[in-house]
């Protein structure tokens, strides 16, 4: 039995599915100029940056915007920390739209429709890709037209093609935790999409035979930490068969156990990481956006109520906690060098007070 939370995006849908097709019509040739032009590259992420003095929805979209149009104007290329969440998240903040969804989103579609191509440029990059890829565009596709866009299935479809027997997938191994470090994170990410996938997706020929050893994989292999286990919780929200009823609750558990005295959590302690210098992340570091967002975002979703007193906490640390550009930072559980962790961790704060609805200072 699938454990959910009333749909996110209900009131969002039809206005976003509105405007979607005005900006489409809009931006045809304005936007096509623009994509020729570099984006404002975003100052640099810091810990020293003053905190707003309160939290705003258009300075969040602003932020994720110019954070998610640069990376993919710049570098040409998804990514788990900036534009990848950006299209999962930058729905919730509709009631201040903006044309750079549009772009981003046609950006990875292009992708998609040009994976088959015979120029090396043209392929995708790693597997990786595909399942990533595949995975922002349905929760994207779901928190908009909630309809499956068919680049969305094509994507989709290709993902069960490169699973491994034991239903895992060769994600990318940088050594850059939590996202781009181990196979388990990929497994989560093909989760994610199969089960948000609009038009019943998952319950496809395509489909069943993938989730059938999706299932198994995540049956035979615990989650490594808390992270892992907290977006496991998340993709079993939406999928059933993923955790038992027990891990759901231990899950559940474990995170409100982390949660700090001010009301907030912090990414270290949901893993066991070591920084590139070998030196080992502190569990006691400060809160962070990353961290409460995604323990508020989840326990949402997994039914825990907005007026939980661990939800309300959460909330009043994220409303207290974003800084002047719209962010909430969060350090590098790597190294001190970009912090890019932070344009995750503000998507997830948005999602998470929108789940909350508790926008309410929207200057």
């Amino acid at each position: 039995m699938n454990h959910r939370v009333r749909d996110p995006w209900a009131r969002v849908e039809t206005r976003l599915g509105a405007w979607l097709a005005v900006v489409l019509v809009a931006q045809t040739g304005a936007t096509i100029a623009q994509e020729s032009k570099p984006a404002a590259r975003p100052a640099p992420n810091s810990a020293t940056e003053p905190f707003a003095t309160a939290a705003s929805m258009p300075r969040a979209a602003a932020f994720l915007d110019e954070t998610a149009l640069s990376w993919t104007r710049q570098h040409r290329c998804g990514t788990c920390h900036t534009n990848y969440p950006y299209l999962v998240a930058r729905p919730a903040l509709t009631e201040h739209p903006s044309p750079a969804m549009v772009e981003v989103r046609r950006f990875f579609e292009d992708r998609v429709a040009h994976w088959d191509d015979p120029e090396k440029a043209a392929k995708p990059r790693w597997d990786a890709e595909v399942v990533a890829t595949a995975a922002a565009l349905a929760l994207n596709d779901a928190a908009t037209t909630g309809q499956l866009h068919p680049l969305t299935r094509k994507a989709l479809d290709r993902t069960w093609t490169l699973q491994k027997a034991s239903g895992g997938f060769d994600w990318l191994k940088c050594g850059w935790p939590p996202y781009e470090h181990d196979d388990y994170y990929g497994a989560i990410v093909a989760a994610l999409g199969a089960g948000n996938a609009p038009d019943g997706y998952a319950q496809s020929p395509a489909a069943q035979a993938g989730l059938a050893r999706l299932r198994a994989y995540f049956a035979a292999n615990p989650p490594p930490d808390l992270h892992h286990a907290t977006m496991l919780l998340w993709a079993s929200t939406r999928l059933d068969g993923l955790m038992t009823a027990e891990d759901r609750g231990a899950t559940l558990a474990r995170l409100r156990e982390r949660q700090r005295p001010d009301g907030g959590w912090n990414l270290p302690s949901l893993g066991h990481w070591k920084r590139r210098d070998g030196t080992p992340n502190d569990p006691q570091a400060p809160s962070d956006g990353y961290a409460t967002g995604l323990a508020v975002f989840v326990l949402r979703q997994a039914g825990v109520p907005a007026s939980d007193p661990a939800i309300q906490r959460g909330v009043a640390w994220l409303r207290t906690h974003q800084r002047a550009s719209g962010r909430w930072f969060t350090r590098s559980v790597n190294n001190d060098k970009y912090h890019y962790i932070t344009h995750a961790g503000t998507a997830f704060a948005a999602l998470a007070l929108h789940q909350c609805e508790t926008w309410n200072d929207d200057k």
